[in-house]
């Protein structure tokens, strides 16, 4: 490709926020039918630039050229106009409305002053065939799996504009079916000219399907690479301005282990959707949960944390059987979780970050006793600098943060209560590499210091690294346990798959 096919450049450019240069004279080339992956940790810059592209942010200093033209986008409906959209991981659409609705809402095919419903649902049916999806387009939106509304968002976009579309962490909530058939319609788009931006967390798609990565750190370019020459290691390096080194994790053998306090111990318990099974946690041990989507690792951390009722067996907690209504009776018992979804379930957003850090502490102490302000403050200060959460102001509120950072305030929440038994659904999900090896570094130190881990995860790599242990799931039943030195993909995915 030549400079001639340049479709958007950003040059030099500036986002100020008090206390903090969110970008700093960064510059970025998108060309005309190409995907361009934009990578970087959390906190580096990515969402930043995204929303200046986008109208979301005025920048401060530097330009925008689209087609050979500057640019100055007030707002994201300016953006659209000019040909620039955005399809985020959390559908931005309206789940109320139908799939025409959505896909032609404020643009609506009018006759005679009224809406032509009649149009707009054949045109909607046709616009949908060419992403090789055949619905009901009258349907309400919420009918449909996260992958097709997707889908759907990515329709509205190109027909909204049609030149730049920005994909934000696409994939996070899909399998691998589903992202394969994505990647499919993205090269698709390509092919006919349109530019794609693309951010993600996941290294290996990166090089499945772009062509083109610019990676940013701290709020500055680091630089631009031809995928096909850039190799993971150096890709890594990159974001993190440094080698990643591989910590070595001393693992708790069977023996060591029956010499250990049990933590936790199901014993064939169920749930209306979990089959009866038997899991055990000791101190200062991790245990990991694999499996598919929808395996029953999710549920078993609801039952283990009261979330979900035990209609079987039972669940002891150091020794002594537990039945629990709510969930302030597992913190008070010396649990905490932090969950799979975490902007739904995990975090206030509109509250500040040492709000939330404190939430399981002062349930625990009781509303009538309330944490003091100076309490609440050295908390959080500590728990920032420990965990090197990215702020410039713990009153900030937490759905500013980037989705690292908002994962290690949820860490921190339960720390600040000090748990003896940490369920983590999905630590590590939707998050860049840096926080990925910060967060599985504080696994471990967790571990040194005693407190027993069951870890959720579909990353089979990361359960390889840290865990003593791995219960293995398939259609909400146990299947499978492996430990010490048989921990490896292969056998966790053997089991995964019923061999």
């Amino acid at each position: 490709m030549t400079t001639d096919d340049t479709l958007l450049a950003l040059r030099g450019v500036d986002k100020v926020f008090p206390g903090v240069k969110a970008l700093n004279g960064v510059d970025f080339t998108l060309r005309k039918g190409e995907i361009h992956a934009l990578l970087g940790e959390n906190g580096a810059g990515k969402s930043t630039l995204i929303k200046v592209m986008t109208g979301v942010y005025r920048r401060d200093g530097g330009q925008i050229v689209l087609d050979g033209a500057e640019i100055s986008p007030a707002n994201t409906g300016e953006a659209q106009d000019l040909g620039i959209s955005t399809v985020y991981q959390e559908v931005n659409l309206l789940p109320n409305l139908s799939v025409a609705q959505n896909l032609y809402l404020g643009r609506e095919p009018m006759r005679f002053g009224l809406i032509h419903w009649r149009k707009m649902n054949r045109d909607a049916r046709e616009l949908l065939a060419g992403y090789d999806l055949d619905i009901d387009v009258t349907a309400p939106l919420t009918t449909y799996s996260v992958a097709i509304q997707q889908l759907i968002a990515i329709a509205r976009g190109v027909a909204m504009s049609a030149k730049v579309l920005i994909l934000d962490e696409p994939t996070a909530s899909l399998d691998a079916d589903e992202v394969a058939s994505l990647f499919n319609i993205m090269r698709e788009l390509r092919d006919k000219g349109i530019g794609i931006v693309f951010v993600t967390h996941f290294l290996d798609q990166v090089y499945a399907v772009c062509d083109r990565i610019t990676i940013l750190r701290n709020g500055t370019l680091v630089g631009e690479y031809e995928a096909a020459t850039l190799t993971q290691q150096q890709l890594v390096s990159h974001m993190l301005g440094k080698e990643l080194e591989k910590a070595v994790h001393a693992k708790v053998d069977h023996a060591e282990e029956q010499n250990r306090e049990k933590l936790l111990e199901v014993n064939s318990a169920s749930s209306e959707v979990l089959q009866p099974l038997n899991v055990s946690v000791s101190a200062g041990q991790v245990v990991g949960l694999a499996g598919l989507l929808g395996s029953g690792r999710t549920e078993l951390c609801r039952l283990v944390f009261g979330l979900d009722a035990v209609k079987e067996g039972e669940v002891k907690l150091s020794g002594n059987p537990v039945k629990f209504t709510n969930t302030r009776q597992a913190v008070l018992a010396g649990m905490g979780l932090c969950p799979e979804d975490r902007k739904r379930d995990g975090i206030f957003g509109p509250m500040s970050i040492r709000e939330n850090m404190v939430m399981a502490l002062q349930n625990k102490r009781g509303w009538w006793r309330y944490i003091p302000m100076k309490k609440q403050r050295e908390l959080a200060e500590h728990y920032v600098k420990a965990l090197k959460i990215a702020t410039s102001d713990i009153e900030k509120p937490i759905n500013q943060l980037s989705g690292g950072n908002q994962q290690k305030v949820i860490l921190a929440r339960w720390l600040a209560a000090e748990p003896r038994l940490l369920l983590l659904d999905e630590p590590t999900r939707g998050i860049d590499v840096g926080a990925h090896a910060e967060i599985i570094q504080l696994i471990r130190k967790l571990c040194e210091d005693g407190l027993g881990l069951l870890v959720a995860s579909s990353e089979l790599e990361e359960l390889v690294e840290f865990a003593d242990k791995v219960v293995v799931m398939r259609d909400r039943r146990k299947v499978a346990e492996v430990s010490g030195s048989d921990i490896s993909q292969q056998n966790i995915m053997q089991a995964i798959a019923g061999q």
